[in-house]
């Protein structure tokens, strides 16, 4: 799997030849949608989603993902990251995915229906990980109200959960990734991170659109749990 070119389908652009029956923005989502280079790209490699990039890039940056590596996926409908962490984690790897949604099965992925702060679909995650993760991946966003207070407060509600849950699965030197948006992470979410891992950083991958105020926290080297 590799990400396209930054210019790939430059001068390729598509326009709808009619938008009867659509809104103007949903005309212009169609639009951008034919003419992403990663649209285009994830369509040609066989991938669920452009977001499978974005995991691509970081892993390229940060080397997160390994043979053998054990990896919990939070959130992982429709499961572009899920093939990502699989492909990479291979041979001997493992890779459990849960969400809410339904999600269709990933050839040597484990996929699991329900919500991960269910005690008994956490227990299930980590019974199918075998050990302890060594990377635990959350690309989950919340349905975004336009309004900038509160769309990063409930984004920051998730990646907390998500962190919560890396803290419990991870196993010593292990990492975490979180989406984020641009506005600040909350101190004691920052601050919790930097008692968990030895390095924390912000990344925006190429993948991600320029007008989007998405980032991703990128956390290294877990310290291990305390007691």
């Amino acid at each position: 799997m590799r990400a396209p070119p930054p210019d790939g389908g430059r001068g390729l652009s598509t326009r709808l030849r009619t938008a009867k029956g659509r809104t103007k923005a949903s005309q212009r989502w169609l639009e951008r949608q034919l003419n992403d280079p990663y649209v285009r790209a994830a369509q040609r490699q066989g991938l669920r989603s452009r977001a499978a990039f974005k995991l691509i890039e970081i892993d390229g940056k940060h080397g997160l993902l390994r043979p053998g590596a054990r990896v919990l996926d939070l959130g992982a409908a429709p499961g572009g990251w899920t093939q990502v962490a699989t492909e990479r984690a291979s041979p001997g790897g493992r890779v459990v995915a849960v969400d809410l949604l339904p999600m269709d099965p990933v050839a040597g992925a484990t996929v699991i229906q329900g919500d991960f702060q269910d005690e008994a679909v956490a227990a299930a995650a980590l019974a199918a990980l075998g050990g302890p993760a060594d990377l635990v991946l959350s690309d989950m966003a919340p349905n975004t109200t336009g309004h900038n207070a509160t769309d990063h407060l409930r984004i920051m509600g998730l990646a907390e959960l998500a962190l919560d849950t890396a803290l419990a699965a991870l196993s010593p030197g292990g990492g975490f990734v979180a989406k984020v948006f641009q506005g600040g992470s909350e101190r004691a979410f920052l601050e919790a991170l930097k008692r968990g891992f030895r390095g924390v950083r912000h990344v925006k991958p190429p993948a991600s659109r320029k007008d989007s105020s998405e980032l991703y926290v990128v956390a290294t080297g877990f310290r291990g749990r305390e007691g």
